[in-house]
């Protein structure tokens, strides 16, 4: 029998961490008392400067109507300020696209850049939807495994092993999700050389720029490694940043020809992002940062706690995470046990007993390309935090 849809999506795997996130909201809308690690959004609400920049437009007909398919003119200049003052990077509106969230940044740029055949090559543990996005390009994922013992941080020599001569892009992201690695400024600019010395194209996710941690320090490789010129593409959003995930503003920075081709490509599959949501983001934009220095004292703290309290439990190792607002602990250490009268051999398996039994949703590490790992999140409410991991020390004490 053949298929009733096409093979291009019949071969696309599904988002496994919004995937863990609706199957614990059921749960819990069913009344169970799940607690969940799973969805990667801040518990905070969007800062109320920005709601109501938003409330306001709803009643300025000039957003009732479809506006430019690259964004508002003013939302681009917001994002070119920005990119100044944050990181350095210096551009110019006619380089910025505006998109439906980071992650349609990531596939626009890949629609834009990846040929049949190209291969891309993706450091692991990855975000789930970078290998899943370079398929739906026509381009086959390499992933280039890292090490806990380095904190996940790739490097030169890894990149390097894995590089063909059909390696044309790197897909670099620093912070990391799911493993919160942050690579130190001269091992970004070192990337970057390496990447320009074999024309390879780096396709920067910096959606976690602001959350790091400690002595670590986020670096942009555009600006740090000048050697690439001009063959690297910026995604970033308002989501982490400012507690804006259900907003859905993204964007995309790149290089002119580059840049023409991915409008035209949003011109035919959305046109313009929804302009209530761009005037929102205009605003936070152009606002300080103090909403997000509030969250980062409180992921700072959580990381913290999570990983005391996961490297407490017998079997379980951490590194601690110097980024975004994740764990990802190695639970090979209990693989293979007995709970209940139960074993897992696999860090999926391990998932969905955690969730039937002690109500507690984890992203397993195979969704990452790392077997054998938990991705938490640490963006939840201390109380629940500390609750989960309680729940999941005594399962393993009791056995």
């Amino acid at each position: 029998m053949s298929s009733r849809v096409s093979h291009l999506l019949g071969g696309l795997a599904p988002s496994a961490t919004l995937a863990v996130d609706a199957k614990a909201k059921a749960l819990k809308a069913a009344g169970e008392p799940v607690i969940s690690y799973g969805a990667g959004e801040p518990d905070f609400a969007t800062p109320v400067h920005i709601v109501e920049a938003a409330a306001k437009a709803c009643y300025d007909p000039v957003n009732y109507k479809y506006t430019p398919t690259a964004g508002l003119w003013e939302l681009r200049e917001a994002i070119v300020a920005k990119s100044m003052r944050d990181s350095g990077l210096r551009t110019t509106p006619g380089q910025v696209l505006v998109t439906n969230g980071g992650k349609h940044a990531i596939i626009t740029a890949l629609m834009t850049k990846v040929n049949p055949g190209d291969e891309v090559l993706i450091p692991a543990p990855y975000w789930t939807t970078y290998p899943e996005a370079v398929y739906l390009a026509g381009g086959t994922a390499v992933p280039v495994m890292t090490s806990d013992a380095n904190g996940f941080r790739v490097s030169v020599d890894e990149l390097e092993r894995a590089r063909t001569p059909k390696t044309t892009m790197l897909i670099f992201t620093s912070p990391s999700n799911p493993s919160g690695a942050v690579v130190r400024p001269e091992d970004v600019a070192a990337i970057g050389r390496w990447a320009a010395e074999h024309d390879i194209w780096v396709l920067c996710d910096e959606i976690y720029e602001h959350l790091v941690y400690g002595e670590a320090e986020f670096a942009s490789m555009p600006v740090v490694a000048p050697e690439l010129g001009d063959r690297w593409i910026v995604v970033n959003g308002v989501a982490k940043t400012y507690a804006m995930t259900g907003w859905r503003i993204g964007w995309m920075i790149g290089a002119p020809d580059v840049m023409d081709a991915a409008v035209n490509y949003q011109s035919q599959t959305t046109s313009n992002i929804s302009n209530i949501s761009q005037r929102a983001a205009v605003a936070a934009l152009n606002g300080d940062l103090s909403a997000v220095f509030e969250m980062r004292t409180a992921f700072d703290r959580r990381r913290k706690v999570m990983t005391s309290m996961l490297n407490a439990i017998d079997g379980v190792s951490c590194v601690e995470p110097e980024g975004a607002f994740y764990c990802y602990p190695n639970v090979t250490g209990l693989l293979g046990r007995s709970f209940g009268g139960r074993e897992a051999h696999s860090s999926a398996e391990l998932a969905e007993m955690l969730l039937e039994s002690i109500k507690i949703a984890v992203v397993p590490g195979e969704a990452f390309g790392t077997p054998g790992y938990f991705r938490l999140s640490s963006a939840l409410g201390d109380a629940d935090l500390a609750e989960g991991l309680e729940r999941l020390a005594n399962f393993v004490a009791a056995g």
